[in-house]
């Protein structure tokens, strides 16, 4: 299929009318943003309780705990970010996202099966029952919402978060009887104070996640247009859905393992974007990346400096603003009802 032909249905089929300069990634303002990123990347590195210049081991305290905790964030805000906007196109919905899903909860739920299973499970056994569980519980809420017609599209998060709870008490009901709460209770508290040289690396395989969802951006967003005009366009609509979930899931398994629960980034990031500059995915893929990025860093350093020389889960600072924004979503969308 003509890739012409691809741009020329999206651009047709999109609710925001097009312009070329939207469409355009290095503009003025996006060089900006990486700007800005980067000068948060640089406060990250220099923020904490710990003198790295004071001390005789400052310098190998720098590398070992601040470098891997400011590349963690990076990753990890782009991870979810992405995971949020191709989600919602396979969904066609604006609200959805691994937190409004059970996405999250599924991940926990295999955390606690592969330590049922092995008693002393490795990081990389843990990320396989993660993201083989978060798989089968997101292809689970889509097969539902393809059985089930849905009259509103606020509907759709909340089966997702009923989902959710579900599969939360689940995990807790067996944590309970296996003595493993505490164990449930950190995996689902998002945090980066744990990040360290020999912990963090596995996340760089976001990058290869990037890479594939950029490579099938076309695609995706064809999906994101319905079952009918990907089918007509002699694609095969389930596949895609398939390894767009298949991405999905890879990505919060390894987000849940390393760093654990953070809300509604997902949601966030994508829905600015988008009422910026559209549904195209190719062009907004950097976009998500670059504010997802700055969000996590913006927040992280407001739970490092709140309460100093405490420091607050950033989940809780996420948690926080992503309610607000996700209220927001809603009245806007009932105002335009």
């Amino acid at each position: 299929m003509p890739k012409n032909t691809i741009q020329k249905i999206i651009g047709a089929e999109n609710s925001q009318p097009q312009h070329f300069n939207k469409n355009k990634i290095w503009t003025k303002s996006f060089i900006s943003a990486i700007i800005v990123v980067i000068v948060l990347g640089i406060i990250s590195l220099f923020i904490g309780v710990y003198d790295i210049w004071g001390q005789e081991d400052g310098r190998n305290m720098f590398f070992i705990t601040r470098v891997p905790r400011t590349v963690s964030l990076m990753l990890t805000g782009a991870a979810m970010s992405m995971s949020g906007l191709v989600m919602q196109l396979i969904t066609q919905n604006r609200l959805v996202e691994s937190t409004t899903t059970g996405t999250i909860e599924w991940a926990g739920l295999g955390l606690i099966f592969v330590y049922l299973v092995i008693p002393a499970p490795t990081l990389v056994q843990r990320m396989t029952g993660a993201i083989l569980f978060s798989f089968a519980g997101t292809m689970i809420f889509f097969w539902f919402l393809r059985r089930v017609k849905l009259r509103s599209s606020l509907i759709v998060p909340i089966i997702g978060m009923m989902l959710g709870a579900v599969i939360s008490a689940i995990s807790t009901f067996i944590g309970l009887v296996f003595k493993m709460t505490q164990n449930i209770e950190t995996w689902f508290v998002g945090s980066f104070a744990s990040v360290q040289i020999g912990r963090y690396e596995y996340l760089w395989l976001i990058v290869m996640v990037t890479f594939f969802i950029f490579i099938y951006a076309d695609k995706l967003t064809l999906v994101g247009l319905g079952e009918d005009i990907t089918t007509s366009l002699g694609l095969n609509y389930n596949k895609i859905v398939i390894f767009g979930t298949a991405l999905i899931s890879f990505v919060v398994g390894i987000v849940a393992v390393v760093i654990g629960n953070l809300p509604f980034l997902g949601l966030i990031v994508p829905n600015i974007v988008s009422m910026y500059r559209g549904d195209d995915l190719r062009s907004n893929l950097p976009w998500v990346c670059v504010l997802g990025m700055g969000t996590v860093t913006v927040c992280d350093i407001i739970s490092r400096t709140i309460i100093m020389p405490f420091e607050v889960p950033v989940y809780l600072i996420l948690g926080t603003v992503g309610a607000v924004v996700f209220i927001v979503i809603l009245l806007r969308q009932r105002r335009i009802r």
